[in-house]
């Protein structure tokens, strides 16, 4: 499948996603979303895709949605027919069946913001940015930024940022929670990938089912929640690398995973 907003590339089972739009700082627009959307759908179909890093090009990550795009949306109905877009695309990302790892290597603001956001662990370089600008332009977010952001840093934090639009540095959001690592700039592209093969040598299925237990269980009553975990827990025990890990540990051994992604479960 060929793109032109984006790259795509796979390597030792890592997938990585380049934003492709130097000339204009990798700003999201329509087609942008629709290759998005595609990627995460030739990702969930291939099982040799363990982990995924989504990253930009030439010094930044995304300064966020298309500014000629959102004008030209001009009445409340295209709003929303486009936020509905973005969110199911954001939603998609969110939601893939593998660990994905935002590599910010420069601004992300705005709908760049958001992006990182939509990702599961976010590793930035000391130069990056991170902000919702969407007030400047008396807007506000509309691809997760009012409710992602607030679950990964806290109200107050959230608040913060997204009613004065202010930009924050990498050091400041490490503090608060946005970002899980700082690398330096010269070095982000290697650590991601470090870290995205330490994750692609865990038990898949087990990843799959704790991505799904988090996700689908934060945001509903303790005891569904607990009740969705139990579940998980469950569906493992019909894996290889389940037998595996315990066998290896009870035998004192290294575990040699196998990676049964699609292991049946009852």
């Amino acid at each position: 499948m060929t793109y032109e907003t984006i790259c795509y590339n796979k390597q030792d089972r890592v997938a990585t996603i380049t934003l492709n739009r130097p000339n204009q700082k990798n700003a999201i627009n329509l087609q942008m979303l629709r290759e998005i959307s595609r990627c995460c759908d030739e990702i969930s179909a291939d099982p040799e895709v363990h982990v995924v890093i989504l990253t930009g090009g030439d010094g930044v990550f995304c300064a966020g949605g298309d500014i000629a795009m959102l004008a030209s949306l001009g009445t409340p109905a295209k709003a929303q027919d486009f936020v509905a877009f973005s969110r199911s695309v954001f939603g998609k990302l969110h939601n893939l069946p593998r660990p994905v790892i935002a590599a910010v290597n420069g601004p992300a603001l705005g709908g760049g913001c958001e992006l990182a956001l939509a990702c599961d662990l976010r590793i930035a370089s000391q130069s990056a940015t991170f902000g919702q600008l969407e007030i400047r332009f008396g807007i506000l977010p509309g691809a997760g930024g009012t409710q992602r952001l607030p679950r990964i840093v806290g109200l107050a934090h959230a608040k913060e940022l997204l009613y004065s639009g202010d930009i924050i540095d990498t050091a400041e959001a490490y503090r608060i929670g946005l970002v899980n690592r700082i690398a330096p700039d010269a070095a982000l592209a290697d650590e991601a990938m470090a870290w995205a093969r330490k994750l692609a040598r865990l038990p898949q299925l087990a990843l799959r089912l704790t991505k799904n237990a988090v996700n689908d269980g934060t945001d509903v009553a303790l005891e569904t929640g607990l009740a969705l975990e139990a579940r998980c827990f469950e569906m493992v025990f019909s894996s290889r690398d389940q037998k595996e890990g315990l066998n290896a540990f009870l035998e004192k051994r290294r575990p040699v995973f196998v990676g049964d992604y699609d292991e049946p479960h009852a």
